[in-house]
């Protein structure tokens, strides 16, 4: 098959991409040049996340277990709007402003993903805003086989 044909042929097969909102999101906060959320075949990519207040566009700073609860809060809110839910996430990405921090951090994670644990990937970064800890993640949407 020519390289033509199988992009048509991936294009037929490919679901248009979808945008997702956190469902708290203040219409006149503007994120910029990304989306809380893309739904694309079957799954959920979710921005880097952090401990936001929705309803007041402003960072909640607070001890690393504040911070990654809200944040992992806001990322279930955000799954659910696409479809989805924390059981379903395959992988997260994870950046700490403070490594030493990781088994605090990682005791909270670990309340949201009782079952199976997702893939995941945890690094410290230089964080803005002085947040401690923004995550991301990949989720499988179940009934978009």
């Amino acid at each position: 098959m020519h390289k033509l044909q199988l992009s048509q042929q991936y294009d037929n097969t490919m679901k248009s991409k979808q945008k997702i909102k956190h469902p708290h999101r203040d219409p006149s906060f503007v994120t910029g040049a990304y989306s809380d959320a893309v739904v694309i075949n079957g799954f959920a990519f979710v921005s880097g996340q952090a401990s936001v207040d929705f309803t007041t566009s402003e960072f909640v700073l607070g001890s690393i277990e504040e911070e990654t609860r809200r944040t992992l809060d806001n990322i279930q809110l955000i799954l659910q709007e696409a479809g989805t839910s924390m059981e379903h996430v395959v992988k997260c990405t994870v950046h700490l402003a403070d490594i030493n921090e990781f088994d605090r951090y990682n005791a909270v994670y670990s309340e949201y993903f009782p079952g199976i644990k997702p893939a995941r990937t945890t690094v410290q970064s230089v964080l803005a805003e002085g947040i401690k800890v923004e995550i991301d993640c990949i989720a499988f949407i179940p009934d978009q086989r």
